[in-house]
């Protein structure tokens, strides 16, 4: 008896693992290979295997919930067609030489936890839509060509751990839903355009550990309520407009303690409180 039980055990996996991945979603894969030139590949995919073989690609459940092609030479754009994998819960395309826009309807994908597609040559905005995946936790796009303002509604990723947006040409406040952040862990805004005061609001991100806000236009007083945010352990503001007192322990904790830039560019140090 024992000796049936293993076998159906036996066969029952045998059917898991090799079991197909739907058509449509083969399909779409298939679509991102020749939309980025995957004959150019450094790791190219065998279409005569199964797809949880083919390189980056994970698969539970006959649904590809994962695909990782970081620094594979994808190049061309990313087709319209990767957000029908609505069971995708990460997306790296980073470091690659990706162009043309995030596409418009990636809020498509609610199981969404990473989204990774740095180290491109991406333009244009970071769609609105992004803001409606209710999992996402890591969304990572620097040092891409992207532009405008954060998405007024960014506050509603209640999950997000880890925003990276660095060396873009992002610009304008950052909006008021902002500071509902409240599982970020570490954001990094250096080397953009963004402008405007930052809010006392900002003790709000209890969870924060790393802030880099180097080398942008913010300006006005550093707010003190920094001082609650307890896990904070680098942080980097400096090369800003920033003007004002500060007090002595976040000077310490500033990278290049509170180095600023004045309305004419010049270098100056913010006064620090004693004690």
């Amino acid at each position: 008896m024992s000796n049936k039980i293993t076998l159906i055990f036996t066969v029952l996996f045998s059917l898991s693992v090799f079991a197909n991945v739907s058509q449509a979603e083969k399909d779409v894969l298939i679509k991102l290979n020749q939309a980025t030139n995957g004959a150019k590949w450094i790791n190219k995919w065998d279409f005569s295997l199964p797809m949880n073989k083919w390189y980056g690609v994970k698969v539970v459940d006959d649904k590809v919930i994962s695909i990782n092609l970081n620094n594979n030479n994808l190049t061309g754009r990313i087709p319209v067609e990767i957000t029908n994998l609505l069971n995708l819960q990460e997306l790296n395309l980073g470091t690659n030489l990706l162009n043309g826009e995030i596409p418009l309807n990636i809020g498509n994908l609610k199981n969404l936890q990473i989204l990774d597609l740095s180290f491109n040559k991406l333009t244009g905005f970071i769609p609105v839509s992004i803001c409606t995946l209710p999992n996402l936790k890591v969304l990572v796009l620097d040092r891409n060509i992207l532009s405008g303002e954060l998405p007024p509604q960014i506050g509603k990723l209640s999950m997000l751990e880890n925003l990276s947006l660095y060396e873009n040409s992002f610009q304008g406040q950052l909006p008021v839903s902002f500071y509902e952040l409240k599982s970020l862990k570490s954001l990094s805004l250096y080397s953009n355009r963004f402008t405007g005061k930052l809010s006392p609001a900002i003790g709000n991100l209890v969870l924060l550990e790393n802030l880099n806000l180097f080398d942008n236009d913010f300006r006005g007083q550093v707010p003190l309520e920094l001082e609650k945010l307890i896990h904070l352990k680098k942080m980097n503001i400096s090369y800003n407009l920033f003007s004002g007192l500060v007090s002595n322990r976040l000077s310490l904790l500033d990278k290049l303690n509170m180095t600023m830039r004045n309305e004419v560019g010049n270098v100056v140090s913010l006064p620090v409180i004693k004690g």
